[in-house]
């Protein structure tokens, strides 16, 4: 059978108006979220020079929906793992207020799900062939009710971003992050690092040790979880970004696969406006790379993002990196092969316009 997905198209100028008509027409699927229920809407605002992210206004179009159907709301996102506004919970929420998302313009609380510095990370055991645990938030094991609203853009790793790189990546917790980017383990960069101790109190298996005032990390006993990155407030712990990208690609949907296996009632929304070549974490003010195309949404992740990136490229893959065609590609392949979502899809509503 084939999943739903939800498309309203935008006329120019009507972003608002595009995404109350969407959400009047997938009143079936959020009215499976009970009057009273906490709904979760994870979403980011991206790093300080992002312009391109879902803006307040539409949040609150959203928010303003589930509340009148007597729902309890919040924004929230997590913390990141590279250099940026967006590493702690503190200069995290700065940042967001700064673009607008205060709970007076919103109509919700905007929280940070994995504490203060990132140190909130519960384990999940999944049977994965690159991934045997995930590392998460605890709000991920006790959240029964979760929309996740994804800004469609690039991405420098899998081509495309959406509602999958959302939830794998955004809602995995710093030391989970770490662990989808790359299979290389941390080293200590010694020029950052004050030796407070942090690591080596935090690290699971007794990696970490003092060598010459400064920390050490024996890679033979490391096992690379990551939580050293995440306990870390000095930026003394270097990431390897190096990774094979179709490694990459089946890490974030397995991430994503157990993840979304602890909640119950999941709907999923794709808002194609601003698609700019990077995500919102590195793109800054970027020129967009196609035009408006308009709101996805359903309560299948893989299908509404298959579906969104078909339409998007009907005519040429302009996520395709340096005009090679295949990590996004093998990113739906896989995550229909474990059963995340749909390859086969039914597109309702194409030829209405906003």
């Amino acid at each position: 059978m084939k999943s739903e997905v939800f498309f309203r198209s935008i006329n120019e100028g009507k972003r608002t108006e595009c995404l109350k008509k969407s959400l009047r027409e997938i009143d079936p699927l959020l009215s499976q979220f009970r009057k009273g229920s906490f709904v979760g809407i994870k979403m980011t605002v991206g790093d300080e020079k992002s312009t391109g992210y879902i803006k307040p206004e539409l949040v609150r179009i959203l928010v303003n929906n589930l509340k009148r159907r007597g729902i309890k709301p919040f924004v929230f996102d997590t913390n990141v793992i590279y250099k940026g506004r967006r590493q702690n919970a503190v200069d995290h929420l700065n940042l967001a207020y700064r673009k607008g998302f205060t709970p007076g313009n919103i109509g919700c609380p905007y929280i940070i799900a994995d504490s203060v510095f990132g140190t909130d990370s519960r384990t999940i055991k999944v049977d994965f062939k690159n991934i045997r645990e995930i590392r998460v938030p605890s709000l991920v094991k006790v959240l029964d009710d979760l929309i996740v609203l994804s800004h469609i853009t690039g991405h420098i790793m899998s081509g495309y971003a959406g509602s999958i790189k959302n939830v794998a990546m955004g809602m995995a917790s710093r030391a989970g992050k770490q662990v989808q980017h790359s299979s290389l383990k941390p080293a200590i960069n010694a020029a950052n690092c004050t030796l407070c101790g942090c690591c080596i109190e935090t690290c699971p298996v007794s990696a970490i040790s003092e060598h010459s005032r400064k920390a050490f990390i024996n890679s033979e006993v490391c096992i690379g979880c990551g939580e050293c990155i995440a306990c870390c407030k000095f930026n003394a712990v270097k990431i390897n970004w190096q990774e094979d990208t179709s490694i990459f690609a089946e890490r974030t949907v397995e991430y994503a696969y157990g993840i979304l296996s602890q909640i119950k009632r999941k709907v999923f929304i794709n808002v194609a406006f601003d698609i700019t070549e990077e995500c919102d974490c590195i793109s800054g003010d970027d020129p967009v790379i196609m035009e408006d195309k308009g709101i996805f949404a359903s309560g299948d992740i893989l299908a509404v993002d298959k579906a969104c990136y078909d339409l998007l490229s009907e005519t040429k893959d302009k996520f395709a990196r340096g005009g090679k065609i295949g990590t996004h590609l093998h990113q739906f392949k896989y995550a229909g092969e474990i059963g995340l979502g749909s390859l086969d899809y039914e597109l309702v509503g194409a030829l209405r316009a906003g």
